[in-house]
C-alpha cells in the first residue's frame, strides 16, 4: 500500500489527505496483498489509470527511499532541544557544520 501511497503522491505531485481525498483499500485475496483506490476524491487532477499509476514506479520508489533518509537525518539531528544545546555547548558554526555532514553523510536520490 505504501508504494500505491508514494504513486499518488507523485501523480498529483503533492500529499492528499489519505482519509478524504484518496481512499485506498486492500482485500487482501489469498494473502496476497492487492493495494487499489477505493474513492477518489481529489478534484485537481483525474482518477490516474493502473497505467499511469505503473509508469511513476521510479519516483514513487525515489519517495519512499527519500523518506526513509529524512527519517534518518531526523534521529541523527536530535530533538529542538538538544539541537540548540548543541549550539549553546559547541557555537553555531559547529551545529551548521555537523547539520551538514549528516546531510553529507545521507544524501537524498
Amino acid at each position: 500500500m505504501k508504494n500505491l501511497k508514494n504513486k499518488i503522491i507523485a501523480y498529483l505531485e503533492r500529499t492528499p489527505d489519505f482519509d478524504k481525498d484518496v481512499i485506498l483499500q486492500d482485500d487482501m485475496i489469498d494473502n496476497v496483498s492487492k493495494p487499489y483506490i477505493a474513492e477518489w476524491n481529489a478534484t485537481d487532477k483525474v482518477k490516474p489509470t493502473d497505467e499511469q499509476l505503473n509508469a511513476l514506479e521510479s519516483e514513487a520508489t525515489t519517495l519512499e527511499n527519500n523518506n526513509k533518509v529524512i527519517s534518518t537525518r531526523t534521529k541523527l539531528y536530535g530533538t529542538i532541544a538538544e539541537q540548540l544545546e548543541y549550539i549553546v555547548e559547541n557555537g553555531v558554526d559547529a551545529f551548521i557544520t555537523k547539520q551538514q555532514q549528516i546531510k553529507s553523510d545521507n544524501p537524498k536520490e
